[in-house]
């Protein structure tokens, strides 16, 4: 979870793969009116998000193993995926506003647009304190980061049979 370019999707596919799980990519629930309006340098509402939420709610519920990218900046959006899915945990990858713009700027062909990065952070709601939240620096390497998150996931029985 986190803002946009923290690099929720490049740490959620090296996660997925390193646990053998699917990756679900929150940005592919949207509705075409949010990807609309995003692509128009608008940003979305909490009305926007809801159907969004709901649709990542019910994906989550469907699936007991898998990781998710959702950005999740408000707690209310990340306390209604909780509800959907009993243990689910959440890594928050922290960076600055400026590095957000940077990195959202170096991909011309993302959804979203540089200008609307200042909304993403006026919309968060840090998790600081709250259970089942890791909080990483999004400037380290991938690697780096998927060793703290592998780390810190509690162990997840195996679902291969044994010979």
């Amino acid at each position: 979870m986190g803002v946009a370019g923290c690099g929720k999707s490049t740490l959620g596919q090296a996660v997925a793969d390193g646990l053998g799980w699917p990756l679900v990519e929150g940005d592919d629930f949207h509705p075409p009116r949010n990807i609309e309006k995003m692509k128009s340098g608008v940003a979305l509402t909490d009305a926007d998000r809801r159907e969004w939420l709901q649709a990542l709610a019910q994906e989550l519920a469907s699936r007991p193993h898998a990781v998710m990218t959702c950005s999740a900046l408000r707690r209310v959006y990340r306390d209604q995926l909780r509800e959907a899915s009993s243990g689910l945990r959440f890594v928050f990858l922290d960076l600055t506003e400026a590095q957000a713009r940077e990195r959202v700027a170096r991909r011309p062909a993302h959804l979203f647009p540089p200008t609307l990065v200042a909304s993403q952070f006026a919309t968060l709601e840090r998790p600081d304190g709250e259970d089942g939240v890791l909080r990483v620096d999004a400037t380290l390497s991938t690697g780096e980061l998927l060793g703290q998150v592998l780390r810190w996931m509690p162990p997840v029985p195996s679902s291969k049979a044994t010979p």
